[in-house]
């Protein structure tokens, strides 16, 4: 760690420097965005993007399945993938235009995965997309498009997971043990084992040569860095490295990490397929994928619907937080046909009633009504009917926003919080339905705020904007 220089700027190396960090105004008004693992466990789309591990567990499903279908791994590596990984299709601009009609405001694309091979130009190793399978630098042209048209750009790096990703391989006859392959492979060590100083030494200099290169405006982090306490003098190098160079960059840059790899303040928490159970005095994210079942794509997925996705992105911001949704595409580099339209129908639904969303901030409760997402990650894959009565509240400048998560069972609404006896009651001047600002007759009293409609809301999640200044 020594041999690298830390740019001048604010921030040092410790935890209390970096507890000064201030969450950039440009994420905290985003709310939504596309994350997007493709790369070559996407050609054999099956099981998950733990195929690469999975298929060295002997008698695990995977390891059969490969076997069945590609051959023995002492024949077929994970190595072999990479000719088949050729993204022929792939064209950077559709898929930010896609994103772009899907309501998201940055991206965060997987450009160095657990299984090692970059999804960029890395001077590090002989194997990566720009010299190897597409023979493209996803992150450049990914990063071009993005900006080109007003998306943040950001990046996801796993690469801490590398150092133990193909021990299984070391533990039956496979080409993880052939020496000739090693750069590839990795370390392969046990999980239950600490990284060394040299492959920390050379996790953050990928990461710096990361940064220096594409300049993203995020750099998310998977979990295992909290399992090893290792890593720690290493986060907060990283840290105040990236600050500094986002200072300099002259806009605030953002770091994603799980669990307590960072204390609170120094970055921003990401909950795995889940959510908060409440509002975070701290600014949060969740990670979730589009896929129930697995992050990249594969042959039977199990797509959640639009409205379960919209729902959940209302109550996440609602609680101070943002949405990271996955898509996975094909090898080839197409989107399925299913997850546009999943995308599309929630870039419909933002384009009709994002002003509840962007630039929102919490309200004194996220909620009311009996119904609420579970707390806590990976909880996040069953549909949830919600009834007319379950509200997530947020504001924005003279206005309070109340999204309904169902349709009215008639023509009458009441926001039990707004009644005149309730201790967050507030003044109300003005009550109207988006997206079309049709002004409602209201009244209020002990029991709430009881508001008129004149005809049921198009949409079965819509939202009511309340001026209340």
């Amino acid at each position: 760690m020594d041999k690298f220089i830390l740019p001048e700027g604010p921030f040092e190396p410790n935890w209390e420097s970096l507890k000064n960090y201030q969450v950039p105004q440009w994420y905290l008004d985003a709310k939504f965005g596309i994350f997007i693992h493709w790369g070559l466990y996407s050609v054999p789309a099956f099981y998950s993007e733990w195929y690469p591990h999975f298929m060295y567990v002997k008698d695990s499903p995977v390891y059969h399945y490969h076997i069945q279908h590609y051959g023995p791994q002492t024949k077929f590596g994970y190595k072999d993938f990479i000719p088949l990984f050729k993204g022929e299709k792939w064209d950077p601009y559709a898929w930010v235009d896609l994103f772009k009609k899907a309501g998201a405001k940055y991206i965060v694309p997987v450009i160095q995965f657990h299984d090692g091979f970059p999804m960029y130009d890395c001077p590090f190793t002989r194997g990566n997309s720009a010299r190897m399978g597409p023979k493209r630098d996803v992150a450049r042209e990914l990063g071009n498009a993005a900006r080109e048209n007003g998306l943040r750009f950001c990046l996801s790096y796993h690469f801490a997971e590398h150092w133990f990703w193909f021990h299984p391989g070391k533990l039956i006859e496979s080409d993880v043990n052939d020496p000739q392959y090693a750069d590839f492979y990795g370390p392969a060590q046990p999980e239950d084992t600490s990284p060394d100083e040299n492959f920390l030494n050379h996790w953050l200099e990928r990461l710096i040569h990361l940064v220096d290169t594409y300049k993203p405006s995020l750099v998310w982090f998977d979990w295992w860095l909290h399992e090893r306490p290792v890593f720690a003098p290493y986060l907060q190098f990283f840290a105040a490295y990236y600050y500094n160079r986002g200072h300099q960059w002259g806009e605030g840059v953002v770091i994603t990490y799980k669990y307590d790899a960072f204390p609170e303040g120094t970055a921003v928490l990401d909950v795995e397929r889940g959510q908060l159970g409440d509002i975070s005095p701290f600014f949060w994210q969740t990670d979730t994928s589009i896929d129930r079942k697995s992050w990249c794509h594969i042959q039977d997925p199990d797509y959640k619907s639009p409205e379960h996705i919209i729902r959940q992105l209302a109550d996440i911001v609602s609680k101070n937080g943002c949405l990271l949704l996955n898509v996975a595409p094909r090898a080839d580099g197409t989107i399925p046909e299913e997850q546009q339209e999943i995308l599309l129908k929630i870039g419909n639904w933002l384009s009709r009633y994002g002003e509840a969303i962007y630039g929102t901030r919490p309200w004194v409760k996220y909620k009311e009504g009996p119904i609420d997402f579970p707390a806590g990650s990976f909880v996040d894959g069953t549909e949830i009917e919600f009834t007319p009565r379950d509200i997530r509240f947020t504001q924005k400048g003279d206005y309070l926003y109340a999204i309904f998560m169902n349709s009215p069972n008639g023509n009458q609404l009441v926001i039990e919080s707004l009644g005149a006896g309730n201790p967050h009651s507030v003044e109300v001047k003005e009550v109207e339905l988006l997206p079309s600002y049709e002004k409602l007759k209201w009244r209020k009293s002990e029991g709430g705020l009881f508001i008129e409609l004149e005809r049921k809301p198009e949409d079965k999640i819509f939202a009511l904007r309340v001026k209340i200044r």
